[in-house]
């Protein structure tokens, strides 16, 4: 039997075929309308229907990029399945370079939403009904926030097989488990039987080429995994991500200049010193040590702290992490071959 076409917004895509169609959201104040644009490639074969978004958070771009990179892949014109792809799902802080809505909301706490609601619950009505529900999983791109960078890694949700399978396939150097939260489009996703995969990698506002490289890399591996795609020209991950089950902020133990002594992706001991926090005189410095073992998944970027801020991400390791993940996979990155220059610009 030949495959049915894929109807969306009244539009229809036979198979083989693509195209971008714009969901009508609102109207901005000066008349300008703003829509969420998908991009559909519904492949010739049959298979699953994914999604791939970005921008939930306006000022999360590498996600944005990740998004460009993919719909270049030579690897979709065997796409077996459907793939909805959303490279700015919130136009609104995009423009404005904001996580935030115009109202100061965020998008990712207003979920399931609502057709008469707020405009964040409008947005996350249409994202949610007319692209996430309609697909058997998806992954969802993001970053830290501006001033924060993080480690390439996955967050899934505890006791999901599904997602579990996705992250391993995937292949970031750690997969963390964090518990769903209300009003997220993880949560609300998963309550209604749609597992969505979080990829969390660079800083808000910045482009991170190895955060960008093992996002696409990444979201290839998992379409492979279920049958979406060839195993041609997509490598399998070298190394056995971290994986962490829980993770805490060590915090600034006072105001003042900030000296960092590690990085992201660096595992430490208990008692490392890991920065240290200095008087603008110099005079009274205090050092900021690891309280355990473990690996930093995430670091402020500002060098000016208030007491008590934020400063290293650092997530305990379980006893199956082993091997130096985080170079092994950064150097698997920097050989691939999909990604030489003028695949780049």
């Amino acid at each position: 039997m030949a495959r049915a076409p894929f109807e969306i917004a009244g539009e229809r895509f036979a198979p083989g075929k693509s195209g971008t169609v714009n969901l009508p959201v609102s109207i901005l104040p000066d008349h300008t309308p703003v829509h969420l644009s998908v991009q559909v490639h519904h492949g010739k074969r049959a298979g699953p229907t994914m999604f791939v978004s970005a921008a939930v958070h306006g000022d999360e771009v590498i996600g944005v990029e990740i998004v460009r990179r993919l719909l270049r892949a030579p690897q979709l014109a065997s796409l077996r399945g459907t793939l909805l792809v959303v490279p700015v799902v919130n136009s609104f802080g995009f423009l404005n370079r904001s996580r935030y809505l115009p109202d100061r909301r965020d998008l990712n706490r207003c979920f399931p939403g609502h057709p008469g609601g707020s405009l964040g619950s409008r947005l996350a009505h249409i994202f949610l009904q007319d692209v996430v529900l309609r697909c058997d999983f998806g992954i969802d791109l993001h970053s830290a926030a501006i001033h924060r960078t993080n480690l390439p890694q996955i967050r899934l949700s505890p006791r999901d097989d599904t997602t579990r399978n996705m992250a391993m396939a995937f292949g970031a150097p750690v997969v963390l488990t964090s518990p769903l939260r209300d009003g997220s489009l993880r949560g609300e996703a998963a309550a209604r039987g749609t597992p969505v995969l979080l990829y969390e990698a660079g800083e808000g506002l910045r482009f991170d080429e190895m955060a960008v490289r093992a996002g696409v890399a990444g979201i290839l591996r998992v379409m492979r995994s279920v049958d979406m795609l060839p195993a041609r020209g997509i490598a399998k991950a070298r190394e056995r991500p971290y994986i962490c089950k829980s993770s805490s902020w060590l915090r600034a133990p006072a105001g003042g200049l900030l000296r960092t002594f590690r990085a992201e992706g660096e595992t430490v001991e208990k008692g490392d010193v890991l920065a240290t926090v200095s008087d603008p005189f110099g005079e009274v410095e205090t050092d900021l040590l690891s309280p355990g073992p473990g690996i930093l998944i995430g670091r402020a970027i500002l060098p000016v702290v208030n007491e008590g801020d934020a400063v290293f991400h650092l997530a305990a390791l379980s006893p199956e992490a082993s091997g130096d993940t985080v170079g092994g996979l950064a150097a698997q990155l920097e050989s691939d071959p999909l990604f030489d220059e003028d695949e780049i610009i």
